[in-house]
């Protein structure tokens, strides 16, 4: 019997109407178009407005729109995993909420929260669920709505991120196309330097918290920025190395959209050139969770059929890891 392994069949995304600038931003802020572009990369940013408006409306769409794609009825969905950061609420679980509106009535759900590596982790968990033999449609979702938890005083971290984020659809194959392997790390000694300092169980709000500004994204960019640019880089290169991977092997290497210099950094030390990295940070900024499979849902109509994909992320408390997959159809 051949090796059961996950592959994508279809990938979608979503992205908010409104679109904030650089412009908009120094109305907010001290800053400029030309600081932000030159430290990030980041041009403008999508934003999620309305009333009652959260993660799942990210998500919602374009789940839907996965389910057209790929002519998937709703009812054979086995399982939805959402890697977010900003879930609609603590619970139920954004992925119930999702599998709910969608109509996947047979499919169980649940939230993976690991920064901005949560898609890398929530694709090779739910390629493990695939591989197994035990379902045969699994959705992947990263979704954020970063905008809820950015102080917008605050310019070290409004001028970063932005809303949004895609699904995936993982199916069997035995044809050796899919996800083939992964390096997946942690270190939770880098939780003071990128996290949230309140609204958790250890400290709840209150009105002290709240006016004290703790229920928004805090980060020393510096110490993040050298973490990141070091362990990217290093899963990367180890995930090529165990799989016989040369530069010239990998089609397009997909970076979280954190930084360009980030990726920058990692794409040079892979070896990789400038033609084969994915690269929208500079209309979306960094999704959080979302980055990956909107880079993927983008670029989609340049895949091949057999492309090496090096999937890369790096996010807060520590997290980080790459993935190697091998694209699994050809553009439609």
């Amino acid at each position: 019997m051949s090796k059961i392994t996950a592959a994508i069949t279809g990938v979608s995304g979503y992205a908010p109407e409104y679109v904030l600038t650089n412009k908009e931003l120094e109305t907010l802020v001290e800053t400029n178009d030309e600081w932000i572009v030159s430290r990030t990369g980041i041009k403008e940013r999508r934003i999620l407005k309305g009333e009652n408006q959260g993660t799942s409306q990210i998500a919602i769409p374009a789940v839907k729109e996965l389910l057209k794609k790929t002519n998937t009825r709703p009812e054979e969905v086995d399982l939805l995993i959402c890697a977010t950061t900003t879930p609609d609420m603590v619970f139920p679980a954004t992925a119930n909420l999702i599998t709910a509106e969608v109509g996947a009535v047979n499919a169980f759900g649940y939230d993976l929260q690991a920064a901005c590596s949560g898609f890398l982790f929530a694709l090779a968990t739910g390629s493990k669920f695939i591989e197994s033999g035990q379902y045969k449609k699994v959705i992947v979702v990263g979704a954020d709505k970063m905008s809820a938890i950015v102080d917008y005083t605050d310019r070290t971290t409004c001028i970063i991120f932005g809303d949004g984020g895609g699904a995936v659809m993982l199916e069997p194959n035995t044809e050796g196309y899919g996800v083939l392997d992964q390096v997946l790390k942690s270190d939770g000694a880098g939780a003071p330097y990128l996290h949230m300092k309140a609204g958790g169980s250890r400290k709840p709000a209150t009105m002290e918290t709240v006016a004290a500004r703790e229920h928004f994204a805090y980060q020393e960019g510096q110490t993040v920025f050298k973490f990141a640019v070091k362990n990217m880089a290093d899963v990367s290169a180890e995930v090529m190395e165990r799989n016989n991977l040369t530069s010239e092997d990998v089609a397009w290497l997909v970076p979280h959209q954190a930084n360009k210099r980030i990726i920058e950094a990692t794409a040079n030390r892979m070896g990789v050139s400038s033609e084969k990295v994915m690269l929208n940070i500079q209309k979306y900024g960094n999704t959080t969770s979302g980055t990956i499979p909107l880079c993927l849902w983008e670029y989609e109509p340049q895949l091949k059929k057999g492309d090496n994909l090096i999937l890369a992320a790096f996010g807060g408390g520590f997290t980080w890891g790459s993935i190697y997959l091998k694209w699994a159809y050809d553009p439609k």
